[in-house]
């Protein structure tokens, strides 16, 4: 919300009767409330502007910990090996929805083998394999986005 606009709202709450002004816009709270002099009147109105958190203030420490832990990947062994990806894009497991992957979990691979697509602004680029060695675990499904350094293929080193 612009200055101006809780500016204007200050103003409001000053000239009226409204002790209290809570608004929303655009998942945005902005609260407004005159301070009570010790006598009860309003004669020293200052109001006060508290300005809150998106509507997801309701949710709980132990909601947000539980969804950490889910987003938290478990640890991998020492000895496999990411192949990252090196932009933002959609991952594709084959050339067309119709084809066979590239590659599948427990395939050997070799270095410079393609073993995905990612498609970035309409352009499909060919992700090659780093290293020789077997496929552990391809954690991306089909069709899925990307994000740079999220790992496409795990491989055990050969």
């Amino acid at each position: 919300m612009r200055t101006s606009k809780i500016k204007a709202l200050i103003k409001l709450v000053e000239n009226s009767g409204v002790d209290e002004l809570e608004v929303s816009s655009w998942g945005k709270k902005v609260r407004i409330r005159k301070r009570i002099s010790s006598n009860g009147n309003n004669s020293s109105c200052n109001p006060q502007v508290v300005q809150s958190v998106p509507d997801r203030v309701n949710e709980t420490v132990a909601d947000r910990q539980a969804e950490v832990k889910a987003e938290t990947p478990p640890p991998r062994e020492e000895n496999l090996l990411e192949i990252k990806s090196p932009m933002v894009g959609t991952f594709y497991r084959a050339p067309a929805p119709d084809a066979k992957p590239y590659v599948e979990v427990g395939e050997k691979v070799t270095r410079g083998q393609t073993i995905c697509i990612i498609e970035a602004m309409k352009i499909m680029n060919e992700i090659e394999s780093e290293y020789d060695g077997r496929v552990v675990e391809v954690p991306l499904s089909n069709a899925q986005p990307v994000q740079f350094g999220q790992p496409l293929v795990i491989i055990e080193p050969a």
